[in-house]
């Protein structure tokens, strides 16, 4: 097996794949909903920018935002559970449906938003369905409250080996879950156009200098964000050293007594040595 550097679940490759590809977009959009392709008369991208510096920061969402027909959609591939995810897609619910009312407008003007969550891991683990769809219900009569909310989670991990090449989303969903060369093959082999059209886009893409730049600060990003770490820890545990060192140095220990317990240098000792005689 030909293990994939980059899948379908790469945050920066899934949202410049789908920006720069609307109509494949579209069409996994309209099947992940179950919306009719035919019947989509408008579809935008409202967030198809991608800023370079907020490229590896480590809370930045590299999320899709679209206007269905009037209808707010959002979707987002989260690939490790980092917890409270359930909490994470309301909040982002929450701040679409707000954002969305102009001043001055009235509630009812309130667009439909929906979230859908692509899932490289099991969220919902007492279950065995693959697709999950939330509402708000009034729990004893199990009727909706409103028709402006729908959460979708996809978890990736659930969904079957054996696909038709009938089930569109499902072949769309397995083209997320390929970690290998020979995963994308099969399903493009199985001569479905559109799906065959979305593993030519993922090569063209991976293969582009706008995608390589784009990792390249994403991995120098991740690389200065570990270093920036590794400096603070290390800057603490010499303010902790410093700390000992001084407690030691009352106590009349020996600079080389000191430098065996706290890693510090016997003359960085010394020289703690003289600023407390100075204090003192």
């Amino acid at each position: 097996m030909t293990k994939l550097k980059h899948t379908f679940k790469t945050d920066i490759l899934f949202k410049l794949l789908f920006t720069k590809y609307p109509h494949l977009l579209k069409r996994l959009v309209a099947h992940l909903l179950g919306i009719p392709l035919g019947s989509i008369a408008k579809f935008e991208i409202k967030n198809p920018e991608m800023p370079p510096d907020s490229i590896g920061k480590k809370f930045c969402r590299l999320d899709i935002h679209m206007a269905v027909d009037g209808q707010q959609v959002n979707l987002e591939v989260q690939v490790e559970n980092e917890g409270d995810y359930p909490e994470r897609a309301l909040f982002h619910w929450a701040r679409i449906y707000s954002n969305a009312l102009p001043v001055g407008e009235n509630y009812n003007e309130l667009p439909r938003t929906i979230i859908i969550s692509i899932l490289g891991f099991v969220l919902f683990g007492t279950c065995t369905e693959f697709h999950s769809e939330y509402q708000v219900l009034e729990m004893k009569r199990n009727e909706p409250l409103t028709d402006k909310m729908a959460l979708h989670f996809f978890e990736l991990p659930k969904i079957p080996e054996e696909i038709s090449k009938d089930d569109l989303m499902l072949l769309w969903l397995s083209l997320f879950r390929a970690d290998t060369e020979e995963e994308l093959k099969r399903i493009e082999a199985m001569g479905v156009t559109e799906l065959s059209d979305a593993v030519t886009a993922f090569h063209n893409v991976t293969a582009s200098s706008e995608f390589q730049e784009m990792e390249r600060l994403r991995i120098k990003a991740s690389h200065d964000e570990a270093q920036a770490l590794f400096n603070a820890e290390r800057k603490g545990e010499k303010s902790k050293a410093i700390e000992i060192a001084g407690k030691l140095i009352s106590l009349d220990l020996s600079s080389e007594q000191i430098a065996t317990v706290t890693g510090l240098s016997t003359n960085e000792i010394d020289s703690l040595r003289t600023q407390n005689n100075t204090v003192n």
